[in-house]
């Protein structure tokens, strides 16, 4: 009976979880849709506007790891209520902004909170459920994130159509109704890790972190060498103290480091996704900002409806299988993407439904085989880092996708491409497939097809 209650409210606090990353989901990408509109307003470039996502997703992935490790040490529920509380307060300071500096403010405190959703995200699945159940919730994680993906185009082109882009921040509003069931439902885990919280390490990384997206977002060598030291002292760092903000023997494992390796790269490809799609149909297909909401939707949507086929696979397949599936749709979607940039409204739409399936199956893919690695005192860092370098990846990503469409293109990449518009785009996407079939070969010879077992020795 016990057993069964137990199984009930877990169950519950996944339909939560889902219900916080549909809310989550949606904040992340509803600027992208608005930041013409944004660069027009205040007369900055798509660079500078690009700024409302990309210092969102630096502070995420600092703030990821940051709340992976207090989860170590702290009450999970305690964590989510302080970052879901400073989530929409940086909401409330972001609609009542009246410049694009107060906006960008706002902006950084939503994500200063929201950065404790996506390490709770991963925390409760290695918490809560066994091995042989992981990809199944991590796809249902997935379908959160996938919904959305679907419903923040549409809800910020109705916004945006109807009321200032400033009204963007209410969303995140909504995620306030989570806070009593998480209360509620959220045990009270056993603290595994004592001592103090090492925030000269931790401050380390995080303006190592912040000066490397600096230096490729203004193209400064002083900000990448401010990077590169700051790392070097974060490493003797947490070699030199008892309890460190990150323990070195993580990345002692080959498979573990193997593992964010890729994450990196892949995040960084499957951002352009969500940030270059509606830029390429607002600047060549000339498609309104209402519009490009509704071109974007049903993509998200075949995604939301195939996450939990995903977390199955994974399963009953292996994490092996489900990456060689994943891997092939976003070959097929780059390689169609740069080869018609130009087509039809409609086929783009199709094309970005691969895509999108496709990253929501490597999602799943890497992060059940990354979660197998780590021991249950490594799990909140490493799952941190993991995250964390994924969205450093996205942001880095971001910036330099920014800067390249700014610099834009004359020569197009793809001899096979009949349109005369959009180069740049079709060169950016042409180099996102060949980088797929590239890591696809890496992971066949370092791993082999005989062993038949995932990137991350899955069991």
């Amino acid at each position: 009976m016990e057993a069964t209650k137990t199984q009930q409210n877990r169950e519950i606090l996944i339909r939560i979880l889902m219900f916080t990353l549909v809310i989550s989901s949606m904040s992340a990408l509803v600027f992208n849709i608005a930041l013409p509109e944004i660069s027009k307003e205040f007369g900055l470039s798509i660079a500078q506007v690009s700024w409302l996502s990309t210092a969102y997703g630096l502070l995420y992935a600092i703030g990821t790891v940051t709340y992976g490790k207090l989860a170590d040490r702290y009450k999970l529920k305690n964590l989510l209520t302080f970052g879901l509380l400073v989530f929409t307060a940086g909401s409330f300071f972001g609609l009542v902004s009246d410049s694009f500096a107060m906006a960008l403010f706002g902006r950084c405190l939503q994500a200063v909170g929201a950065a404790v959703i996506p390490a709770t995200a991963m925390l409760i699945p290695l918490r809560y459920f066994p091995p042989e159940r992981r990809g199944s919730v991590l796809g249902r994680t997935a379908v959160g994130l996938a919904l959305g993906g679907a419903l923040g185009p549409v809800v910020a082109a109705l916004i945006v159509s109807f009321a200032h882009w400033r009204w963007l921040f209410s969303i995140p509003l909504l995620i306030l109704l989570t806070l009593p069931f998480y209360r509620k439902y959220l045990e009270d885990e056993e603290i595994t890790s004592g001592g103090k919280f090492d925030w000269v390490g931790g401050s380390l990384l995080a303006i190592s972190v912040t000066s490397l997206l600096l230096g490729v977002t203004n193209g400064s060598w002083w900000f990448a060498l401010a990077s590169l030291v700051t790392l070097l002292l974060f490493v003797v760092r947490i070699r030199s103290v008892a309890d460190p903000f990150v323990q070195p023997k993580v990345f002692a494992n080959k498979q573990y480091t193997i593992g964010i390796l890729m994450a990196f790269l892949i995040n960084g490809m499957g951002i352009s996704l969500y940030y270059l799609s509606p830029l390429l149909l607002a600047q060549v297909q000339q498609l309104s900002t209402s519009w490009i909401g509704f071109v974007m939707v049903p993509a998200a949507i075949a995604s939301a409806l195939l996450g939990r086929v995903g977390g199955k696979l994974a399963d009953r397949r292996g994490n092996a299988f489900l990456y060689f599936v994943a891997s092939s749709l976003l070959i097929g979607c780059f390689g169609l993407l740069s080869t018609f940039t130009s087509a039809s409204v409609i086929g783009i739409a199709l094309f970005l439904i691969l895509g999108n399936v496709g990253q929501s199956f490597m999602q799943i893919s890497m992060a059940n085989s990354i979660s197998r690695t780590l021991t249950k005192e490594q799990a909140g860092v490493g799952m941190g880092i993991f995250s964390m370098l994924s969205f450093i990846s996205m942001g880095i990503a971001s910036a330099v996708y920014s800067k390249v469409i700014d610099l834009g293109a004359n020569t197009n990449w793809n001899p096979v491409n009949p349109y005369t518009s959009g180069f740049i785009y079709s060169n950016i996407y042409l180099m996102m497939a060949l980088m797929h079939v590239c890591l696809m070969v890496f992971y066949y010879f370092q791993f082999g097809r005989a062993k038949r077992q995932s990137l991350l020795a899955d069991s």
